[in-house]
């Protein structure tokens, strides 16, 4: 028996930074507000739109990801839909921007995910400096697949009641349907960090910037038209398909500000698989529960809070532990919490948990970003040795000791073999890529 999909819709861009997120988020809310169950989804690695999603629309985002998940997994996310009227996916970065080599079912791409789910894109455009031209930016993206559904574009950034006469113009005479016009306004962009936007848990006001962007694209957008050009490919492979199972029964995980990286589809599949999950914030000092079968910590911002975390006591001795005879997992900013040190951007070295001997720093900053291919050497919770996973790092940390066994051969989205090994000592693990998927899956 075959799920079906309800009809979506991929909101995407020729590149980032053209408003695509404040787009994203108000149309979440609006259709919600018209009283439609909406189903949100972020194409590609990203741990932090997701959360600003469930906020806009009241019901979890998943990825959805061509190169990192195979056809299984990807019809077990997008069946997460069930129940839902709209399904409204978030692209990153440009439509058809994804790595040079192929991973599990593509490359990685926005229009990859559009053209499997059989999403109409929804191009939003910036026109600032720029009339009729724009609509060559468009009719480029329209043609350079032919196969792509293409329900039509958003201007946005438009300067003038005549801007937006002159962009018109074009995108008539290219035969390409303007869905909305939005006019420039400063107040509509999130506030960002290094890891791009700011948290969803940390917005001072998040509420009220949804409804804001809800009741503009609401004056500016044609609503209407856009719920009309939602469609979808129909059947969507077995009711067979999982979610990937838990590594454990009862698994501690840490979630605040610090570490909240977290895929949702591992979360959801967790749960279904009737795992237990037991959250805690080391920021706020919490020892993870003596009982649980697994502590794990997703990444997060600890470089923001090394202080706070040197200084959590009741956390690190329960860590330490529960070190001594189950295990414990960090991602990213997990394991740079699990190691020895941690220095900051201003050259201030924080003890870290101490259960393995690496030592990171944000005082030389190195921008590492990118899907990996990681062979597992060691066992990690949930996946034996000789395991082959598939995962995404992104951060901005500089190993400066990393003297522990390798975890396992981490290799690029080319195949080039990187120094981000991970580590294992005793029950403890430690990687520097979000893990998605095990391969195959």
């Amino acid at each position: 028996m075959a799920m079906t999909n309800p009809p979506g819709l991929m909101i995407s861009a020729p590149a980032s930074g053209t408003g695509k997120t404040t787009v994203m988020l108000g149309l979440l809310r609006a259709l919600a507000e018209d009283g439609l169950t909406v189903q949100p989804f972020k194409s590609g690695p990203d741990y932090i739109d997701p959360a600003f999603h469930l906020a806009a629309a009241g019901r979890a985002s998943f990825n959805l990801d061509s190169w990192a998940m195979g056809e299984g997994l990807l019809s077990a996310v997008a069946a997460q839909a069930a129940g839902a009227d709209i399904v409204v996916a978030e692209g990153s970065m440009g439509l058809f921007d994804g790595v040079a080599k192929p991973g599990e079912t593509g490359h990685g791409s926005s229009a990859e995910t559009a053209l499997r789910m059989g999403w109409p894109v929804v191009l939003v455009l910036d026109v600032g400096g720029q009339a009729q031209s724009a609509a060559a930016t468009a009719l480029g993206f329209r043609m350079y697949n032919p196969d792509l559904p293409f329900a039509g574009v958003i201007l946005n950034r438009c300067a003038s009641p005549r801007h937006e006469r002159l962009t018109r113009l074009g995108m008539e005479r290219a035969g390409l349907p303007v869905l909305g016009v939005l006019p420039r306004r400063g107040d509509l962009t999130l506030p960002e960090r290094h890891l791009g936007l700011i948290q969803a848990v940390e917005h001072p006001d998040l509420e009220a910037a949804i409804a804001g962007y809800a009741a503009f694209l609401r004056e500016h957008v044609d609503l209407e038209a856009i719920k009309g050009a939602a469609a979808s490919s129909g059947p969507n492979g077995p009711s067979s398909a999982v979610l990937p199972p838990p590594p454990a029964q009862r698994i501690a995980l840490a979630r605040d500000a610090a570490f909240s990286f977290t895929y949702p589809h591992l979360l959801e599949g967790w749960r279904a698989g009737g795992a237990e999950i037991l959250p805690f914030s080391p920021l706020a000092d919490e020892a993870p529960a003596p009982d649980a079968d697994l502590v794990w910590l997703p990444g997060g911002y600890p470089e923001l809070h090394a202080g706070t975390l040197a200084a959590a006591n009741t956390f690190r001795a329960g860590l330490r532990r529960h070190a001594e005879t189950r295990p414990v997992h960090g991602e990213c900013g997990g394991y740079m919490a699990l190691g020895e040190a941690l220095i900051d951007k201003d050259g201030t070295r924080h003890r870290m948990a101490g259960l393995l001997g690496l030592v990171t720093s944000y005082e030389k900053r190195k921008f590492n970003l990118g899907y990996r291919r990681a062979e597992l050497l060691a066992p990690l919770p949930g996946y034996g040795t000789g395991a082959t996973l598939r995962g995404h790092e992104f951060h901005y940390s500089s190993i400066l000791e990393q003297p522990d066994a390798p975890l396992a051969r981490v290799f690029d989205a080319e195949g080039v073999e990187g120094p981000q090994t991970g580590s294992v000592r005793g029950n403890v693990t430690g990687t520097f890529f979000h893990l998605i998927a095990e391969a195959g899956s």
